[in-house]
């Protein structure tokens, strides 16, 4: 699962600066003002082949009792809880206060991995200056610079170690043993604890007519035939205005990790209410992870012969993007439509899993350019040599040649729709990446 880092302490240290570097985004607001933060603020970050999430926190006032303090603190030991690592960030200029005191006393209470930085250490002497904060009793302190970006890959290298994650090639032995992972996503009472719960054959999960009813990423083991699978029932996505509660707010983080984490996608729709924005962006997301997915339109008995058609032109407009996974029409009330589904799903992983053989896939590519070239660029046409496959859910197709820089996108969509067309990689993203030769005679 990706593993998720806080960033805690007191107002006015550079938490927000810190979150930016490390996101690459400008999505926290930063300015020399104390106390400019108060809620939480989740991003994505990478380093390297590893990806995390990072929460963003508000200034930490543990002791506060009442008023905006009291709220902030709130948020950020929420914060704290969800994470699995957590990076406290000292000011390496102000020196040692009360308050990370304070909050180093909470830290150590809880027994949660802690990295300790000493942030706006730019220009300053290799350990000088930084000794009072080792009787914070966190252990060795990384001097840091989140403005100029000095010290960042050193202390996200510290957090991610931290975490003791197994490496890749043992998660790859491992995946031959693990059940199939499937996430059941969507907007908030759309159905998707009822559809688990058909499913499962029994009320497994609470299903009641209010949204929001679940909370947190709930799974349940389940035997199909020979093949064992993991439900993921996640918390509904609404829009980033419309999540109030801090409960709530923690939920999103879960409901992103286990689409993440998922090996094929269930994206939910609900015939009542149509193809919303929010439906598009929970799709968007799960293409943007990589997941197989499988499109089910849920409460399809409850609606006319002219909702249905509203639906079915709403799920072409909204999600054209899409166009590679199956649509069903179910009813998880009444437990119809569901077998179709599961061969569906079954299909998407399978695909998503498929070993794409070199002669194959280059034999796919040299037979689409004879069919239609690649448009010219200037002097230069597109040259593509050969093909091979890259990587599995998503499948990857690296393309060798020379001047692939130039291809088009429009050129890159016909030449996934030959490779889908071949290999039969219906229900699950493609990937295409053009790696252009370097010619050992330009210099």
């Amino acid at each position: 699962m990706i593993p998720v880092i806080a960033l805690v302490g007191r107002p006015n240290v550079g938490k927000s600066t810190l979150f930016n570097r490390l996101t690459k985004t400008r999505d926290a607001i930063v300015a020399d003002y104390a106390g400019l933060t108060r809620d939480r603020h989740y991003g994505k970050a990478r380093l390297g082949a590893r990806e995390f999430l990072v929460i963003d926190t508000g200034g930490f006032e543990p002791e506060a009792e009442s008023g905006i303090f009291y709220e902030m603190a709130k948020q950020t030991r929420q914060a704290v809880a969800e994470s699995d690592v957590v990076i406290f960030v000292v000011d390496a200029r102000a020196g040692l206060s009360a308050q990370d005191h304070d909050i180093a006393t909470y830290l150590r209470r809880l027994g949660k991995p802690t990295i300790l930085i000493a942030n706006k250490a730019e220009g300053m002497q290799s350990g000088i200056g930084l000794t009072e904060f080792f009787e914070l009793g966190l252990g060795e302190v990384l001097p840091v610079s989140a403005a100029h970006g000095q010290g960042v890959r050193s202390m996200t290298e510290a957090a991610l170690d931290a975490l003791h994650l197994p490496d890749e090639e043992d998660e790859a032995a491992e995946d031959g043993d693990r059940p199939i992972r499937l996430a059941v996503a969507g907007r908030p009472n759309v159905g998707k604890s009822t559809l688990i719960n058909a499913w499962l054959g029994e009320e497994r999960l609470v299903a009641f007519d209010m949204p929001g009813t679940t909370r947190d990423a709930i799974s349940v083991n389940f035997m199909r035939g020979e093949q064992a699978y993991e439900l993921i029932d996640t918390a509904g996505l609404r829009r980033k205005g419309k999540v109030f509660e801090a409960i709530e707010k923690f939920s999103v983080v879960k409901t992103l990790q286990a689409i993440e984490n998922a090996n094929v996608v269930l994206l939910l729709l609900d015939a009542t209410q149509g193809v919303t924005d929010q439906d598009a962006h929970i799709a968007g997301f799960i293409v943007e992870s990589g997941r197989a997915v499988v499109v089910a339109v849920n409460k399809w008995d409850a609606v006319d012969e002219y909702q249905r058609g509203l639906v079915e032109r709403a799920i072409a407009q909204r999600l054209p993007f899409m166009k590679f996974a199956k649509v069903h029409t179910i009813s998880a009330k009444r437990r119809q439509g569901l077998g179709p589904v599961w061969k569906s799903l079954e299909g998407a992983h399978a695909a998503a899993t498929r070993k794409l053989s070199t002669p194959q896939l280059t034999r796919v590519i040299l037979e689409a350019v004879q069919h239609q070239a690649p448009k010219r660029s200037g002097m230069f046409r597109p040259k593509l040599r050969y093909a091979h496959q890259g990587g599995m859910n998503p499948p990857i197709v690296v393309v060798h040649g020379n001047s692939l820089e130039h291809v088009t996108d429009a050129y890159k969509r016909f030449l996934e729709g030959r490779i889908r067309q071949v290999f039969d990689l219906t229900g699950t993203p493609l990937r295409i990446d053009l790696k252009t030769s370097h010619n050992p005679y330009s210099d």
